[in-house]
């Protein structure tokens, strides 16, 4: 999609961090754009501060956990621009305890946001951007703990899936016109792990993560890395350059390339062992 201007784009988890800055990029580009974010007040000033730059956005509260919520967001975004063609699931939580201290409630609400809403902005949104044939984009934000097992059991399950979902439907759907990207971020100044202010009643009360013996020395880690990390708007800067050229991967940074080179290398020691012994057929 390498002409952005007059397009349309529906963002989750638009009302900070990450999603803002993705917003606040493709505004710029000349992107109508429909916010949609659970946290209602953070919801308004984000399209409130853009609207103010006389960008051409709106806004919708949605708990993306729930399909029927994010079906009548998509409603919303056709009643008030007629169409969509950009789609970016980035709405995500950070998830549950270690091994031995999960709750059900705990992989329910991860699973829902992190892995479901992706599903359903596919299943939603992508018959919404073949109708009008004007070709799409979609952009969903997993992590770089969607390519390495480096934070809690829940979050790496999730974003591992939306890597997998996007590498399988980049093939499926570029035939039908629409690109499909997956950004895989590294540390980004968000709220990511205060996620648990949005959490909705009916899940109750979860473990917090990356609880037990270490969990205060790998919380402060983490929430210094965070707020020393990347500026969303950074980030959104790249996104709409990946959206531009159908890039099938949008990493923010190198600092993890090594881990994932080292993943890669035990996986590829694995067929080495075995590569003798393969039947012949």
């Amino acid at each position: 999609m390498q002409q952005l201007e007059g397009k349309v784009a529906f963002v989750t988890g638009a009302g900070s961090g990450i999603g803002l800055g993705i917003a606040q990029a493709l505004a710029a580009a000349g992107v109508k754009v429909m916010l949609c974010d659970i946290e209602q007040a953070a919801l308004d000033r984000a399209v409130e501060g853009l609207a103010a730059t006389n960008a051409d956005v709106a806004g919708v509260r949605a708990d993306v956990s729930l399909k029927d919520e994010l079906r009548r967001a998509a409603e919303e975004t056709i009643a008030r621009f007629g169409k969509v063609h950009i789609l970016v699931n980035n709405a995500g939580v950070g998830g549950g305890g270690e091994y031995g201290e999960w709750t059900d409630a705990s992989w329910d609400w991860t699973i829902g946001v992190n892995l479901m809403s992706v599903v359903w902005g596919f299943e939603i949104f992508g018959p919404l951007i073949e109708r009008h044939g004007e070709g799409g984009q979609v952009v969903s934000t997993a992590s770089i703990a969607g390519l390495i097992a480096a934070v809690g059991p829940s979050y790496n399950v999730t974003k591992y899936g939306v890597v997998a979902l996007s590498e399988g439907l980049r093939v499926q759907l570029a035939p039908r016109g629409i690109g499909v990207s997956v950004l895989c971020p590294g540390f980004i100044r968000t709220q990511i792990m205060d996620s648990r202010r949005n959490l909705p009643a009916r899940f109750g009360a979860i473990e917090e993560m990356n609880e037990g013996a270490d969990a205060s020395e790998l919380v402060q880690a983490a929430r210094a890395a965070i707020e020393h990390g990347i500026d969303p708007r950074y980030v959104g800067e790249l996104v709409r350059e990946g959206i531009e050229g159908d890039w099938p991967y949008i990493f923010t940074d190198t600092e993890f390339e090594p881990m994932i080179a080292e993943r890669f290398a035990a996986i590829t020691a694995g067929f080495d062992r075995i590569r003798d012994r393969v039947p012949q057929r």
